[in-house]
């Protein structure tokens, strides 16, 4: 394929699901409208348009209204928001659940609570945006890890208690990473931090709903060692918003100090509730990430045997790393105008070199999907 032309790098652009591209046809005067399947999204399990949880956001919306009108400590507090608060304090048996209009906010809001400018700050050098804003804001001094790299945590880890022997670390990592699809060894970081009396916190955004036992996340399980999870609900969920996740005194120390907690709006109601119906979809459903993991690691498999570096990880996100901009804004291209929609991650999202294409298996794709994917995708130059 002939590169793309500067403007069309430029205007590259992203589309909704459903949404029609348009194609010209071999004359090149008339447009042809071609659907597109979506292998971009988040919405990992299906579930924002799922009837169930539609319904539950309708009813809501009806009784309560769309939004909630003013923070959770003022008159924007609801029923549903303490009954989801609980709920999902049981599935992940963890002691204190609070809500947040979004995933960023609440890294932001957790970085904040865990973290001062006397904390050490020990970050996986691939982590999310929104924590390093969590870390500036915070004022501490940050020591970056190379990605997943115990040995290299540990290292930085002992420096830490010779440098600042006084000062608990703060180590922070994700159970997913959005942009790679790895996941780190969360057992073995969490044991390091115990030994090393550092607190932990671990960003579940993108393994929730679809990782660890019952879907609950990679975190799941580990009795010691980790302080506090973040999670959202617009992923697997298919809804909106956020919460932490961590015990009493962690809980009651957000509640009183988190000026992102206290001073926002709450979560509008109809989320909550899509949220909460979500979360009794999984309950019943216990084996739907499981399911999605197993068809992505199929995923893997075949492309690997297409000539395709074996994709790491073993969730839903699939990263094919084609180097240049270039090459991943020719191929988004090329996908895109046989239907597929895939986006090119490019710096400063990722690292200089690494631009990519981001490519999400979800439990609703039409059958055939991914032979289309293939056929169109072609082999590794």
């Amino acid at each position: 394929m002939k590169n793309l032309p500067n403007s069309r790098k430029r205007n590259m652009r992203t589309w909704e699901p459903g949404e029609k591209a348009y194609q010209l046809n071999g004359s090149g005067k008339d447009n042809v409208p071609i659907s597109l399947i979506d292998l971009a999204s988040n919405d990992y399990l299906g579930l924002s348009q799922d009837p169930r949880i539609i319904e539950a956001a309708h009813k809501t919306m009806l009784y309560e209204g769309v939004g909630a009108g003013g923070s959770r400590l003022v008159t924007g507090s609801r029923p549903i928001h303490k009954k989801l608060e609980t709920e999902l304090g049981r599935w992940l048996g963890l002691e204190r659940v609070l809500l947040f209009p979004s995933g960023f906010q609440a890294n932001l809001a957790a970085v904040c609570a865990l973290a001062n400018r006397t904390t050490p700050v020990i970050a996986d050098k691939l982590i999310h945006h929104s924590l390093l804003v969590g870390i500036k804001a915070s004022g501490a001094k940050m020591k970056r890890f190379a990605h997943n790299n115990i040995i290299d945590l540990e290292r930085i880890l002992q420096n830490c208690v010779v440098e600042h022997p006084l000062q608990s670390p703060l180590v922070i990592t994700e159970s997913l990473f959005s942009m790679e699809g790895t996941s780190p060894d969360i057992k073995k970081v969490a044991t390091l931090c115990e030994n090393y009396k550092a607190r932990l916190l671990v960003d579940e955004a993108h393994a929730l709903g679809v990782m660890g036992s019952k879907g609950r996340g990679l975190c799941h399980g580990i009795s010691k060692g980790i302080t506090m999870i973040s999670g959202t609900f617009g992923k697997a969920f298919g809804s909106g918003g956020a919460f932490l996740a961590t015990n009493k005194t962690f809980g009651e120390h957000l509640l009183q100090t988190s000026g992102a907690f206290r001073y926002t709006t709450a979560l509008a109601p109809p989320l909550a509730s899509a949220a909460l119906e979500a979360l009794k979809l999984l309950k019943e459903n216990p084996n739907k990430g499981r399911n999605l993991q197993k068809e992505s690691m199929l995923w893997r498999s075949e492309l690997s045997n297409q000539g395709w570096d074996s994709p790491k990880g073993n969730g839903p996100i699939i990263s094919l790393e084609l180097g240049t901009d270039e090459a991943s804004l020719n191929k988004q291209y090329e996908l895109e105008q046989n239907g597929l929609l895939t986006i090119a991650i490019r710096p400063p999202t990722v690292p200089e070199g690494t631009s990519r294409l981001r490519i999400i298996v979800r439990s609703n794709l039409p059958e055939k999907t991914l032979k289309k994917l293939l056929f169109h995708l072609g082999e590794k130059q």
